[in-house]
């Protein structure tokens, strides 16, 4: 996971990561555990952060597999709760650039 990899960068630039993800939670416990995961792994089991962000991907219907999947994306939120920048992709295929990412935040 890039993300973990990049922990300290985004530590160091005052920001401190979580990911959010329907997944189950003992799926997020074990890729924890597999992966050392340096930030919380949140479970949003009823897609409710995902679609309060608008970031749900609508080509899957109740029941398929997918259903309920985001748009590969991050939020950039400042303590006052207020997002501060928005990096999404519409391919699950593509991530944010983590080096963009980090030059936004750097310069907030």
């Amino acid at each position: 996971m890039q993300l973990n990899d990049k922990n300290a960068e985004f530590e160091n630039a005052g920001v401190k990561l979580a990911a959010i993800t329907y997944d189950a939670v003992e799926v997020l416990n074990e890729v924890d555990q597999e992966r050392d995961i340096a930030f919380p792994l949140l479970h949003d089991a009823e897609v409710t952060v995902v679609n309060a962000f608008g970031v749900r991907n609508q080509d899957y219907e109740p029941g398929h597999r997918a259903y309920g999947i985001p748009y590969p994306g991050i939020f950039v939120i400042g303590a006052d709760g207020v997002i501060r920048a928005k990096f999404a992709e519409e391919s699950y295929r593509d991530r944010p650039d983590l080096a963009h990412i980090l030059e936004a935040v750097e310069g907030l």
